[in-house]
């Protein structure tokens, strides 16, 4: 009972989403690309960038595209070279009639030999293109998408205040249920009159809803934060009051109040007499940020979320007895906790690690929130959070008044997870089980850090360090919106290549590691 108490109470750090933003559909996915290339060869003295099309056209039948549309519909979008690796990463995009495909990206990776490695990513087959005209072009403007959208959140939640952020709508070609639409993309995201996040597919044709779902992703001065430890950081005077900013990270750091409202950002929070800092929360959230900041900065010479030194917004006290966290796109944003079953959410270092790190998985890997994408996008967030707070393997225990955490990652049992693959979750709840299916994932992990023996198989441990080191080569290189369980195997294992040899023992963890949570 304890156990299913703590799932309800969690909300959106924990279960993520609301069912009034339907149900996650398993057939909505572009089909998944995995292909590897080690037995593929280029012509000699084939351009670089050549290379990539010539292997592009030799894997027709498997890329399920023809031969006279693979150069008119994919897109070199970027290329980035890793120098500690010598690996080159290209990134393509798939267009038709010149109208982005939802979430069809690809990621095709060269070693230091100059040999392709792998494609991985989704495509648009041309079965399935057949369903779209062949003049595509919207009969409804961007800003009637939005009135529908705005008019659907408003019949689930109420009038809507002033919005997070503005909305847009972008016009893509979207798969759902096996036809591809013309859609407007658009997002309905606020905090007022209660926190929603939904993204909204809206046939361009009709103005019809053809899919929706939420996106709300949960769960030096001197201070005392909420568990009585003194913490200290980076404030800025001006005249003779304090401010909760720090402006020697990236853009800066600032830590606002909503005031028990559902007002973000809220407001500054102040200190007008000295630079002691009482708002217990507010300290946490401040000197946690700082150190997620610095996490990424000393990893992985990341400069904040995007890599360009976005400045990093908190809120805290958001409602009353609210209890949860989550991130909006923008911010991140606590609730006090009701006092009885949970505390202050910014209390949790690894909490706040989980957050912000769904920001960076928003500027890399941009994983689609829901169903297996959505269960890698959680658990990403579970493993660096829980890296960067490096105690244990228990999630969000200091949130918890009795101690009792939201996820175990060595145990996923434990709090009623998968721990393999064979035990997926499949139904229609927590966007389709982003927050249950990550487990599976966790535990992988878990076995490639620590090292021991599931279902059968020995994995021999490496340490959280590398560990944590393949995960997020894997996140900014190699995995797109869609990436599924399969993929994230044969991206981990070439991230390890990358980073240790192709014949290290930590390629061969991950490997084992896979193994052993059913994952092929």
């Amino acid at each position: 009972m304890k156990k299913l108490l703590l799932t309800f109470l969690a909300g959106f750090f924990l279960i993520g989403t609301s069912l009034s933003a339907g149900a996650a559909e398993p057939g909505d996915e572009l089909p998944a690309k995995v292909i590897a290339a080690e037995s593929w060869e280029p012509t000699p003295g084939t351009p670089e960038e050549e290379i990539i099309w010539e292997f592009l056209l030799n894997k027709e039948k498997e890329l399920d595209i023809s031969s006279g549309e693979l150069r008119n519909q994919l897109r070199i979008i970027k290329k980035e070279t890793h120098p500690k690796a010598g690996t080159v990463h290209y990134k393509l995009k798939q267009y038709i009639h010149d109208i982005p495909v939802y979430g069809a990206e690809q990621t095709i990776h060269i070693n230091k030999k100059g040999k392709i490695t792998c494609l991985l990513g989704n495509l648009l087959p041309s079965q399935h293109q057949s369903f779209l005209p062949e003049e595509v072009k919207p009969q409804i403007s961007p800003t009637d998408a939005i009135q529908v959208a705005q008019k659907d959140a408003e019949n689930q939640i109420g009038n809507i205040g002033k919005p997070a952020t503005d909305p847009k709508a972008d016009i893509y070609v979207y798969l759902h249920q096996g036809k591809a639409w013309l859609v407007y993309m658009t997002e309905m995201n606020t905090i007022d009159p209660k926190p929603f996040r939904t993204r909204y597919f809206i046939n361009a044709k009709d103005g019809s809803i053809v899919n929706k779902y939420s996106l709300l992703e949960q769960a030096t001065g001197t201070g005392t934060g909420v568990l009585g430890d003194i913490k200290t950081f980076e404030t800025k005077q001006v005249g003779a009051q304090f401010q909760l900013y720090d402006t020697t990270r990236g853009n800066g750091i600032k830590t606002y109040t909503a005031l028990n409202s559902y007002f973000l950002p809220g407001f500054l929070v102040i200190s007008r007499d000295n630079n002691n800092w009482t708002d217990a929360a507010a300290v946490d959230a401040h000197a946690y940020a700082e150190k997620v900041y610095d996490y990424y900065k000393s990893k992985f010479n990341r400069d904040s979320l995007d890599d360009e030194g976005m400045q990093i917004k908190s809120t805290v006290h958001l409602g009353l007895n609210y209890n949860n966290a989550f991130w909006n796109g923008e911010q991140i944003a606590y609730g006090d906790g009701d006092g009885v079953n949970f505390r202050a959410f910014s209390s949790d270092l690894g909490v706040i690690g989980h957050e912000l790190t769904h920001g960076v998985t928003q500027y890399t890997a941009n994983l689609e929130y829901r169903n297996e994408p959505g269960a890698l996008n959680e658990s990403i967030s579970d493993i660096i959070g829980n890296s960067i707070k490096n105690k244990g393997w228990l999630i969000g225990e200091d949130v918890s008044v009795k101690g009792e955490a939201f996820r175990s990652m060595q145990d996923p049992t434990r709090y009623d997870q998968p721990d393999s693959y064979e035990d997926l979750y499949t139904g229609p709840f927590d966007n389709g089980g982003v927050h249950i299916n990550s487990g599976i994932n966790n535990k992988a992990f878990y076995l490639l850090a620590e090292g021991g023996t599931h279902r059968g198989v020995t994995v021999s441990g490496i340490g959280r360090d590398e560990a944590v080191e393949i995960y997020y080569h894997a996140l900014t290189h190699y995995l797109t919106p869609y990436a599924n369980f399969s993929t994230m195997r044969v991206a981990a294992i070439q991230a390890a290549k990358d980073l240790f040899g192709d014949d290290s023992n930590e390629a061969n963890s991950v490997n084992k590691a896979y193994d052993a949570v059913g994952i092929n």
